[in-house]
């Protein structure tokens, strides 16, 4: 009995050591994720800083460097990286201020810090007001007083000053995470250990903890995974955004600047045959010569009525584009509407617009969907699919009756792919990637069109978080790839952490 007494109280008290360790290191446990979760929310907080800074350093950069070679050149072409960055300080200034007033140590520079970007851009439209009106040798005389250079150099210090303490701390973050990472690692084996050790008749509660341990151990390694293919999508994003900023800029300028171009060279046309025609009107009392009668009727005959047509004509092809850009940009802040979406019936609804242009030369639409539904925007998809289905029939042989087939299938990590194929003229390997651009065609010019749909589509899917792309061969048709959250509400929710 007294055995049995004694066997009872050492296997309760083992049994109250085992939960006690077990409590232990649930409660240590629980203390080390929050500090983990701590530390990668101000890891977050420090990387927006971060952001925050190199942006506003970069936007003043980017200022003073076309306000110099605006000044040094007198060409207006150099304004262009002074103009964007006036156009990004109103918001990125705003974004810095609010951070930096979250860190105590580094809110006492702030004051300095705006009285000096004041100082700088003052400093930048003053020389700038003087060029404009033709004071360059004024302007740059200011230039040379170095006091901007001064105010650029103070304000390099405290934006870098921001950047090291930033670096400096999260340097120091991720060591203490490191830390955190490894004592909750140890504390999980010796735990374990000691509870083997302690109580026998409690393996069975023991390893299921362990086994639910493992787990979330599983399943935080496979978020983290996400979490670096989402950063490295955005990263992708972010590269492809900018190249595309770029190419933008450079279709929009060189298409834009042809018109204004004919105008200049018509207007100074214009400007002769004005003045022939004051020689003629304000002649002496005395009868004009020949000349001046010839050239007044061949003003009014022929070069005035020409270069009046030629404005007229560059003036709509620049309203045209104008209006063009005006349009994708309308779409791209257009608040999206996710909704659940039948896409065999939306797409049957989409072709059927289509239908009787391609069944009348004995043509066919083929509907195959392996993923019948997913959440996105009604409205981006209808102009989506209504662009590509109205292509297929623009852009069919002659003498071969159009094959249009739509087909969807799953593409993981959330997505779905859409091909939309037809038998049509194809597109050459030249101009996979042109077609794409705004105010590009490719191939023969025989149907209206002024380059704007494929760009537009493109913009419209990359807002709803997807790509499209293309797979084409001269006489063989055309197959255009869209790749598509399955469900937008969670694409959006991750780009507004």
């Amino acid at each position: 009995m007294a055995k049995m007494t004694s066997f009872v109280r050492s296997t309760l008290l083992m049994l109250v050591a085992g939960i006690l360790l077990l409590m232990v290191m649930v409660g240590s446990s629980l203390w080390l994720v929050n500090a983990n979760n701590d530390y990668s929310r101000e890891i977050l907080q420090l990387r927006i800083l971060r952001a925050h800074i190199l942006n506003t350093l970069t936007a003043l950069q980017d200022a003073e460097t076309g306000q110099r070679g605006y000044l040094l050149s007198r060409d207006e072409r150099y304004l262009e990286p002074y103009n964007n960055a006036m156009a990004r300080l109103p918001d990125v200034r705003p974004k810095l201020r609010e951070s930096i007033s979250e860190i105590p140590d580094l809110a006492a520079d702030l004051p300095n810090l705006d009285e000096l970007i004041d100082a700088k851009l003052a400093e930048t439209n003053r020389t700038l007001a003087l060029a404009e009106n033709g004071d360059f040798e004024g302007a740059v005389s200011i230039l040379r007083t170095d006091s901007g250079l001064r105010y650029m150099t103070e304000i390099r210090d405290i934006l870098t000053n921001y950047q090291t303490t930033v670096d400096d701390r999260l340097r120091i973050i991720v060591g203490e995470q490191i830390e955190v990472a490894n004592i909750l690692q140890w504390l999980t084996i010796t735990a374990a250990i000691a509870i083997l050790a302690v109580v026998g008749g409690a393996l069975a509660l023991i390893m299921q903890h362990i086994r639910a341990l493992s787990s979330a151990q599983a399943e935080l390694a496979v978020m983290n995974r996400g979490l670096e293919e989402r950063v490295n999508e955005r990263t992708e994003d972010l590269i492809r955004a900018n190249q595309e900023i770029q190419r933008f800029a450079y279709i929009v300028t060189h298409d834009l600047r042809a018109p204004l171009v004919n105008i200049m060279g018509f207007l100074s046309e214009f400007e002769t045959a004005v003045k022939h025609l004051t020689n003629y009107v304000l002649a002496d009392e005395k009868k004009p010569d020949e000349q001046d009668i010839h050239n007044a009727r061949l003003a009014v005959q022929e070069d005035l009525p020409e270069a009046i047509s030629f404005i007229r004509s560059s003036t709509r092809k620049m309203d045209q584009l104008i209006n063009a850009i005006l349009k994708i940009s309308r779409d791209g802040r257009r608040k999206l509407t996710p909704e659940k979406i039948d896409l065999q019936s939306f797409v049957e609804t989409a072709a059927a617009s289509v239908h009787h242009q391609i069944t009348s030369s004995g043509g066919d639409v083929s509907i195959a969907m392996d993923v019948r539904h997913i959440i996105s925007d009604r409205i981006s998809l209808d102009q989506i699919f209504g662009n590509l289905f109205d292509n297929a029939v623009k852009y069919q042989r002659v003498g071969h009756p159009l094959q249009l087939s739509v087909r969807s299938y799953s593409n993981g990590h959330g997505r779905i792919r859409v091909d939309v194929k037809d038998n049509g003229r194809g597109i050459g390997p030249q101009d996979l990637e042109r077609i794409f651009e705004l105010f590009r065609r490719a191939g023969e010019q025989d149907q209206p069109g002024e380059g704007i749909g494929l760009a537009h589509v493109r913009s419209l899917i990359r807002n709803l978080g997807g790509d499209i792309t293309v797979e084409s061969e001269t006489g063989k048709g055309s197959t255009f790839r869209l790749i598509l959250p399955s469900d937008l509400t969670k694409i959006r929710r991750s780009s507004e952490l």
